[in-house]
């Protein structure tokens, strides 16, 4: 293993099995019933009173030791991707188009990990609620769970998550105060015109050069409306219009995303956009309509959870820093922040050179980080509940 603790050791290779079954085995957000299954299964073996079915699939797993009313929750994610993998490994996902390409299965071997030591050991003092969660994968499920009364019923004190990150050395963990990963919104822009021959342009209004006006607006949102020391991410991703080389085509469809820490920036991106989208319509004689979904707010670090966070990761990750700067990649654990004071951790996973990044056809998790993952989990749950 990268690192860890001794204490852990006897712990890892049995979860290395769990964590390659579960990648055989993978499931799309709020449909992970088999997943599922194999956590409550493994926290009831440990004789931890579990409750399922929260937020859908969500399963809590509950630890107590001592008197202190203290609490802490501690999150996995579940689901896996709508992604074909193309890895060749033993172990490879079973399900055509879903994979595990964001290293969840990996998640969830850690934290049943943590659970398996604490039950064994029980040096804390408090309650520790192990919390996995479903449909992390754009759906939300973080916010489900919530809804579904996931802090009222298992209250926390303080809630902590980790991702693994193959852009770091195995072993390495950074976290940082306020902001580690970005709102996410989706816009979809639909340019409407009457459609018609493409020899007798004059007849119609055309959507096509409208779509191409607009993307190339777009595209100086952030440069020329938001000021030059804010941080800010506008892409479109997607122009669907038109089926045929000699017809203009009706309708024009315009999707993208946007990635902002600063809800502020948040607005005045929002409002640009329609502005734009507007603006071009009039010029054009095409009408626009523009559907906007802040899906995902950012994810905010409580500093002093920060700081907790990579406390514990001292003795147990090879080499510890505050991260730089924050990713534009987004996390619904984001909802959870909101709700309850607490941090999310990159743990690295890089194997050097050549290794694949996050939501690709050749990811797998590194098994290697398993013991260091326990340990950051049973070292937060030891220094925050400490008896």
């Amino acid at each position: 293993m990268a690192d860890g603790t001794p204490e852990v050791a006897d712990l890892v290779a049995p979860l290395v099995a769990l964590r390659r079954d579960i990648h055989a085995h993978p499931e799309l957000g709020f449909a992970e019933h088999r997943t599922a299954g194999v956590v409550a299964e493994a926290l009831r073996e440990l004789g931890l009173e579990v409750h399922t079915g929260i937020g859908g699939t969500g399963v809590v797993g509950v630890l107590r030791a001592g008197g202190s009313d203290r609490s802490l929750g501690l999150r996995a994610d579940m689901d896996a991707l709508p992604i074909q993998e193309d890895t060749g490994l033993a172990y490879a996902s079973r399900s055509a188009g879903v994979f595990h390409g964001c290293g969840h299965d990996g998640h969830v071997a850690m934290l049943l990990g943590a659970a398996r030591h604490l039950t064994r050991t029980r040096r804390f003092d408090g309650t520790v609620n192990f919390i996995f969660q479903p449909a992390e994968e754009g759906l939300g499920g973080a916010r489900e769970m919530i809804a579904d009364g996931l802090f009222k019923r298992f209250p926390c004190q303080q809630v902590y998550a980790l991702h693994n990150w193959p852009d770091l050395p195995a072993g390495t963990a950074m976290t940082r105060p306020g902001p580690i990963m970005a709102a996410a919104d989706k816009f979809e822009i639909r340019l409407e015109g009457r459609g018609g021959h493409a020899a007798q342009p004059h007849q119609t209004p055309d959507a096509i050069l409208a779509a191409a006006d607009l993307v190339t607006q777009l595209n100086t949102i952030v440069s020329r409306r938001i000021a030059p020391t804010a941080s800010a991410v506008l892409s479109v991703t997607q122009v669907e219009g038109g089926r045929s080389h000699n017809v203009l085509p009706a309708a024009v469809r315009i999707v993208g995303t946007v990635r902002t820490f600063d809800p502020a920036v948040q607005d005045r991106i929002e409002d640009a956009l329609r502005q734009v989208a507007a603006g071009v319509a009039l010029a054009s004689g095409v009408a626009a309509s523009v559907a906007y979904d802040r899906y995902y707010p950012a994810t905010i670090n409580d500093p002093q959870a920060a700081a907790e966070a990579l406390a514990a990761a001292e003795g147990v990750c090879r080499h510890v820093a505050v991260a730089p700067d924050p990713a534009f990649t987004s996390e619904d654990f984001a909802f959870m922040l909101q709700a309850c004071k607490g941090a999310y951790l990159w743990l690295g996973q890089g194997k050097g050179e050549g290794g694949s990044p996050l939501h690709h056809p050749h990811y797998d998790f590194n098994d290697d980080i398993i013991g260091t993952g326990i340990g950051w989990h049973v070292a937060l749950a030891e220094r925050l509940l400490a008896a």
